[in-house]
């Protein structure tokens, strides 16, 4: 026999889970939309269930459906018929997935969601099952067969529903509405959390960190402000505390350029007037786009009033785990 083939192996099997997954285009129809309807409509959960690979599959749909705005839950069937079944109620919706559509241990609990009246949705690969049958709104998820070479591993037809699965939850998310910060909320120990939910009020420098010194102030004495608070700037405000201007590490080099001398010069003569500013409302990650726009790596938050209330360095927000 000759030496198996890894690379035309992998080949044959992408190539066939990518054909099997091409074929659910034409099934998108009146029974994705009625499921999608009944999933929308749904006052409690989504709760979805499957044996063997279908509920591994399963697992992954209802965590997509939970973090993407529809509630969901995993129910394992065999549990459920050892209790677990309370965890339903006629609020929810079953999503049942099964290649086969008669596994044994679905199929028992069919005429207990019949009773409770938690509208069932079907996965299954095949259409004259008992689930397919019991359902409201049946998904074909039918593969002509599987990647597996022997026809019997769960490879084409688990990939199909994971697909079926992702579709779903996608379709309610629009409809939803559902927004990148309501997926933040979900995930706020994630980088996009972190990302979407930081404010500018969590991360930036305020009171006596914040950098300040008056409209008189001689260029020397405002080195000194800026090496003590260590934001490689300082903010310049009128007696009522406006901002007037910024001085950064930068101007200072631009300054040294001209000859200037440090111990005469008014900080209001070099000073940068026209600095962005941002608000200490607003989320971290908008400042670090103004940051990235403008090739600047510090940003001044103010007030209403125009007022300095925090600075905030490209540094912290490295840190904060926002860039």
């Amino acid at each position: 026999m000759s030496e198996p083939s890894f690379k035309d192996s992998a080949i044959r099997t992408i190539r066939m889970e990518r054909d099997a997954v091409s074929q659910l285009l034409d099934r998108i129809g009146d029974e994705f939309e009625q499921a999608c309807n009944i999933m929308l409509a749904c006052n409690g959960r989504i709760v979805v269930t499957g044996m063997g690979k279908s509920g591994h599959i399963a697992t992954k749909i209802a965590a997509t459906l939970a973090s993407t705005g529809t509630p969901a839950m995993f129910v394992h069937p065999a549990e459920a018929s050892h209790g677990d079944l309370g965890m339903i109620t006629s609020k929810d919706v079953v999503l049942a997935l099964s290649n086969s559509g008669n596994v044994s241990e679905i199929v028992t609990l069919l005429p207990l969601f019949k009773r409770m009246r938690a509208p069932l949705i079907s996965m299954a690969g095949n259409a004259d099952s008992v689930l397919s049958n019991a359902a409201e709104v049946n998904l074909d998820v039918s593969v002509l067969e599987e990647a597996c070479p022997l026809d019997l591993a769960p490879t084409s037809s688990t990939t199909v529903s994971l697909v079926m699965g992702d579709a779903l939850a996608m379709a309610l998310l629009e409809a939803r509405g559902f927004t990148a910060e309501d997926f933040a909320f979900s995930h706020p120990g994630g980088t996009l959390g972190r990302r979407l939910l930081l404010k500018i009020a969590d991360v930036m420098h305020s009171a006596e960190q914040l950098p300040r010194v008056g409209p008189a102030t001689v260029l020397s004495a405002a080195l000194v402000e800026i090496t003590s608070k260590k934001l490689g700037m300082t903010t310049i405000v009128d007696q009522h505390g406006v901002l007037q201007g910024i001085f950064t590490d930068g101007d200072l080099r631009r300054t040294l350029d001209q000859n200037i001398d440090i111990h005469s010069t008014v900080i209001t003569e070099v000073m940068t007037t026209q600095c962005k500013t941002v608000t200490a409302d607003m989320l971290a990650a908008e400042a670090l786009a103004i940051m990235d726009q403008s090739k600047i790596n510090v940003l001044v938050a103010v007030d209403e009033q125009r007022r300095p209330v925090g600075a905030v360095h490209i540094h912290d927000l490295l840190k904060a785990g926002v860039a």
